[in-house]
């Protein structure tokens, strides 16, 4: 396959930063009424918030087209055609579980997740492997949480620290609930991630990220060092 998008479009969007969140360069808010939603209050019943630790790493996806499997990075090209190493690292650990991801994906189906084996900002003591899922998608409909949750756990994966789920959750107590990070973080984790779901499905997602956080500090372009691996990568090389 030549360097194209194999799914035609990028494996996964932007997500929007609740006020008081840091902006990236391209970043933006979300809007004031949904930031009210995931923070403050529900509009009835029917929203269900949930919040996440939020992971630093490389958002990368795997998909099935055709009943073959394939590593996708963010942008929708193919995990080994990336100018960066842990991308073709990650497509080796694909390759690796290639019957987990057989069995649990359906056709164009691809399920994104953060690969956190290369330091980015943020260090980690892994207690699990590298991949961590976050989102099963078609086209741009998300899977709900609870079946997401269900789907993968069954196959072994590891999902982002829970750190609630139900009526509206504040950023103040998200800032709380992640000063322990679920994935042994060494740094101070980078933020946190809202999923407001609607009826069983997915109506927006939205984040807040800690003015403190410094991207890619880590970088060997930056340090002027090394890379920094959270994991053995002994046997990709």
């Amino acid at each position: 396959m030549s360097n194209s998008k194999p799914l035609g479009q990028k494996a996964y969007g932007s997500i929007p930063h609740l006020p008081g969140s840091r902006l990236g360069p391209g970043d933006y808010h979300i809007s004031e009424g949904q930031a009210r939603i995931a923070t403050e209050k529900r509009r009835d019943k029917h929203d269900l918030i949930i919040v996440q630790e939020k992971l630093d790493g490389s958002n990368v996806a795997v998909t099935k087209v055709d009943g073959e499997l394939l590593a996708l990075t963010r942008a929708g090209y193919l995990a080994t055609t990336s100018p960066y190493q842990q991308h073709h690292f990650f497509a080796k650990w694909v390759e690796e579980n290639k019957s987990r991801f057989a069995e649990l994906l359906n056709e164009k189906e691809r399920l994104s997740g953060e690969w956190l084996a290369m330091a980015h900002g943020t260090r980690y003591e892994l207690q699990h492997e590298p991949f961590v899922p976050f989102d099963l998608i078609t086209g741009t409909e998300r899977v709900a949480y609870e079946l997401f949750s269900y789907r993968v756990t069954d196959f072994g994966f590891t999902v982002p620290n829970l750190l609630h789920v139900g009526d509206s959750f504040s950023v103040a107590d998200a800032i709380k609930a992640i000063a322990k990070s679920g994935h042994g973080a060494l740094d101070e984790v980078e933020g946190a991630i809202w999923r407001i779901e609607r009826m069983g499905k997915v109506d927006f997602l939205t984040k807040y990220v800690h003015p403190n956080k410094q991207d890619g500090k880590y970088f060997a372009e930056v340090t002027g060092q090394g890379e920094v691996w959270n994991c053995d990568i002994a046997r990709w090389l």
